[in-house]
């Protein structure tokens, strides 16, 4: 009966120990409190939701917290979710933590070896010197081969930032022969360089959430000050070859509006901004597309950052399972109440009008999310030229 994310299923009945990823009390429209909750293992993510004793049951366990969890899975508007109906908290010491965070799927060895032969090809023996001052650091590169790149967007995973960066150092490798006059050391320094200050940014140890440091700086700005406290270090370091090297840093969030301090105004920050976008929207697209397998469809749920749906090669459906006519709503399991430990028992099924009115809950917080959405694409776009139409 034990399921990971991966693998559970439209009616499954669940028990499994996740980590809780967010904990959220919302509102229903008769006042009455109630849980929703992102659950996690190394294997992805699911929905769950408890309707009943939600200040009870909420007061037992914290964001950041390992559950025990019972309940039925049901697809509801192509995504999977828990009804949740027994819970208990589980203590960190009987956990294995690298059961809960998933994991890039590449060889951490393999792609620092990819790494330190990019510095070792480098013919700029400044910029080499440089990087070998970064990436020879045991303590610096433990945190490099570990972080995930961003917390929601792209690459979400142990490992994610190493990824990321050595992708685009090898798209950069891929321009210079297309492009006469590139400086392909200062490019592939860049790539390599651009996100490091999320090594501080980020916390990672349990979930992927942002440090102070990372609220209040963000990882441009502490990727600048890193740059410099290691420049300042190496003799005689040539003062522009420095300077560019910062400037690709400041800019390669490509616009000040996604949060860069500097436009590129350099050939290799202009190609860095767009190498970075290409990968982290490859990568981002492709874990959006994964995240469904229990979608039928041949089309994405709507992306919100996006702004649009998603085509699918092949309809994700499982062996012998078709669709279904029956409404979203109507695909909810039965209410069930998730009594506090040490003894939970199941309660019985909720009435009809209590079901109803849950129903309702869903399609109102189905509405919120939709505002929601429509709130935030007001602050994302995927036109880097639509600055050129104010």
């Amino acid at each position: 009966m034990k399921k990971t994310v991966a693998e559970i299923k439209d009616r499954d009945i669940v028990d499994a120990v996740f980590l809780v990823k967010e904990k959220i009390v919302a509102m229903a429209k008769n006042g009455k409190p109630y849980l929703t909750l992102k659950l996690m293992d190394k294997t992805g993510e699911v929905d769950a939701k408890i309707w009943d004793n939600a200040d009870q049951v909420g007061s037992l366990f914290d964001r950041n917290d390992f559950l025990a969890v019972k309940g039925k899975a049901s697809v509801y508007l192509g995504k999977m979710q828990l009804i949740v109906s027994e819970l208990k908290r589980v203590p960190e010491e009987s956990v294995v933590l690298a059961d809960f965070l998933p994991e890039t799927d590449n060889d951490i060895k393999g792609m620092e070896a990819e790494l330190h032969a990019l510095i070792a090809g480098m013919a700029d023996q400044d910029l080499a010197r440089l990087l070998r001052s970064f990436f020879e650091d045991p303590e610096l590169m433990a945190q490099y081969r570990t972080a995930p790149a961003a917390k929601g967007m792209h690459h979400v995973y142990l490992g994610g930032l190493l990824e990321h960066s050595l992708a685009v150092a090898r798209l950069a490798d891929a321009m210079v022969p297309l492009y006469q006059g590139l400086n392909r050391d200062l490019l592939v320094a860049g790539a390599l360089l651009h996100d490091i200050g999320k090594v501080r940014e980020m916390t990672y140890l349990r979930c992927f959430d942002y440090s102070d440091e990372g609220k209040l700086l963000g990882h441009i700005t502490i990727g600048v000050e890193m740059l410099h406290e290691r420049i300042a270090k190496l003799p005689n370091f040539p003062d522009e070859l420095a300077m560019l090297l910062k400037h690709m840093i400041l800019s390669h969030h490509g616009q000040y509006e996604y949060g860069s301090p500097k436009r590129p105004k350099t050939l290799e920050a202009t190609i860095l901004n767009y190498l970075d976008d290409l990968d982290s929207k490859i990568n981002g697209i492709r874990t959006h597309i994964r995240k469904e397998p229990d979608n039928p469809s041949r089309w994405t749920a709507y992306h919100r950052l996006y702004d649009r749906y998603f085509f699918k090669e092949k309809p994700v459906v499982a062996e012998g399972e078709g669709g279904t006519d029956l409404e979203p709503s109507e695909l909810v399991a039965e209410t069930v109440i998730a009594p506090a430990p040490p003894s939970p028992a199941h309660r019985p099924e909720a009435a009809p009008q209590q079901r109803q009115e849950q129903r309702q809950e869903q399609r109102q917080e189905q509405r919120q999310e939709q505002r929601q959405d429509q709130r935030e694409r007001k602050n994302f776009s995927n036109n880097p030229f639509a600055i050129l139409k104010k």
